[in-house]
């Protein structure tokens, strides 16, 4: 199957082409910096393993939750190939992919995938390995480091722990594994074979965390609240 997966939901660029048995894979600094390298690095990929966009069976990305900037470039780059080439589209849960890769990396069956979602909060989500699927054991959700229960026997698995060393669930055992491509790759013939592929008219990033910034009025709000009275005249 020929497909091509990418990732730009972290500070890291992910992008793997696959032909067959053959493989290609790309990683570069994310954020920002994706959305002028993502398609160069794609071309160069095609063009080295011989194929052309209209070769592949789908586009697979990950579409969140993750970095709100990186989410967009995603989305918007999956949706412009794919209908120039008339392709569909996968997306797939970042947080899976997290879990995917560190089963490939680590052996882990029983994982609570977590990543760094900046102002101080994490994104979770849990994930088991049976019978040769991922099951949903803790459904997404975004909250302060400390908020987090990691329950028995599962692993704490992503990037958040740098972040948050003293705060993120410091009795779970903690293991790194990012969102690859090749993680997505892995997941896609399952999800393709189960019907999850979409027009590319229906992609849209998963947010799970509404807003990112307070508004003016808010600030000065909350800076007015903390402020002791003034003394009356």
């Amino acid at each position: 199957m020929n497909l091509l997966a990418f990732d730009t939901s972290t500070d890291t660029l992910f992008i793997a082409i696959q032909r067959g048995d053959q493989l290609w894979q790309h990683q570069a600094a994310g954020g920002a910096n994706s959305s002028a390298t993502l398609i160069p690095a794609i071309q160069a990929g095609l063009q080295a393993l011989d194929l052309k966009l209209v070769d592949l069976k789908a586009i697979v990305f990950g579409r969140g939750p993750g970095s709100f900037t990186g989410l967009r470039t995603s989305c918007a780059i999956a949706q412009g190939l794919a209908l120039g080439a008339e392709l569909p589209l996968l997306p797939i849960d970042t947080l899976l992919a997290v879990a995917e890769e560190a089963r490939h990396q680590h052996g882990c069956t029983d994982v609570m995938a977590v990543l760094d979602a900046r102002m101080s909060e994490v994104y979770h989500a849990g994930y088991r390995w049976a019978d040769g699927l991922w099951q949903a054991t803790h459904a997404l959700g975004v909250c302060a480091p400390e908020a987090l229960t990691v329950p028995a026997p599962a692993v704490l698995v992503g990037n958040a722990q740098a972040a948050y060393p003293e705060r993120l669930a410091p009795a779970a055992q903690h293991l790194a594994a990012l969102p690859t491509a090749t993680a997505l790759l892995r997941l896609a013939p399952t999800l393709i074979a189960d019907g999850h592929l979409i027009e590319a008219s229906y992609a849209l990033p998963l947010y799970i965390r509404d807003k990112v910034a307070k508004t003016t009025a808010e600030r000065e709000a909350e800076r007015q609240a903390t402020e002791p009275p003034h003394p009356h005249a």
